[in-house]
């Protein structure tokens, strides 16, 4: 490991705004303190908590979170040098409704209690094509953010890949949730204009968004209601 990468690993340690508790990446047995008192113990008001699942740098939990200051957002990754870019962000722009969990998604029900989401992000989540239930937008998956979700919980799936676009299209049919918007070509079609959110999901670009646009890739949008 470089020593770039490792001084943003002793360094995000430090950081107020990350939670990496002992055992990140193999502990499936996390007490929590956290859990079902996001906003009562460390955002301190009642606010919508938006959850950014894979969030790599964090574009996303730190976009939102200027542009919607009356959310709260969390973004979630295994990648603490990753996580490092948007958590130092946050504490220069001093926003103090931005928080970031290091940890496997797989133990997402240690972090968040019942009711706990209000929505829920997937920005380019990686597309596994030969490990269908490790999608984030599987069955698996679903079922785990079902037991944080309160009532009417959005997901919203950005991706280039249109296999895993068309997987989380007919996941939404199988268990017959509500499909809310569904894009091929989310800056190339009319139908985008449409979308409610199409300001974030256009003034939003992560890392690899932007070389996928570079080199003419489609992207595609889809969100449903738990």
């Amino acid at each position: 490991m470089g020593q770039r990468k490792l001084k943003k690993f002793a360094e995000v340690a430090t950081f107020p705004n990350v939670f990496q508790p002992a055992g990140v990446e193999t502990n499936s047995d996390i007490v929590f303190p956290l859990k079902g008192k996001w906003n009562k113990e460390y955002f301190r008001n009642s606010n919508p908590v938006i959850l950014e699942l894979g969030c790599g740098r964090g574009e996303y939990t730190f976009a939102m979170a200027q542009k919607l200051p009356q959310h709260n957002f969390i973004g979630m990754d295994i990648k603490g040098a990753r996580i490092w870019k948007g958590a130092k962000k946050a504490l220069e722009m001093k926003l103090s409704n931005v928080a970031f969990v290091r940890n496997r998604i797989d133990f997402i029900e240690s972090y968040f209690g019942a009711g706990e989401i209000s929505s829920i992000w997937l920005p380019f989540p990686d597309p596994f094509p030969r490990k269908e239930n490790r999608r984030l937008v599987s069955g698996v998956f679903l079922n785990r953010y079902l037991k944080i979700a309160s009532p009417g919980t959005t997901v919203h799936l950005k991706t280039d890949n249109r296999d895993l676009y068309l997987f989380a299209k007919e996941q939404v049919r199988l268990r017959k949730l509500t499909l809310l918007d569904a894009c091929d070509d989310l800056y190339n079609s009319k139908e985008a204009q449409s979308i409610k959110e199409i300001e974030l999901l256009t003034g939003i670009q992560t890392y690899y968004e932007k070389q996928f646009l570079a080199i003419g890739r489609k992207i595609h949008y889809l969100s449903f209601v738990l």
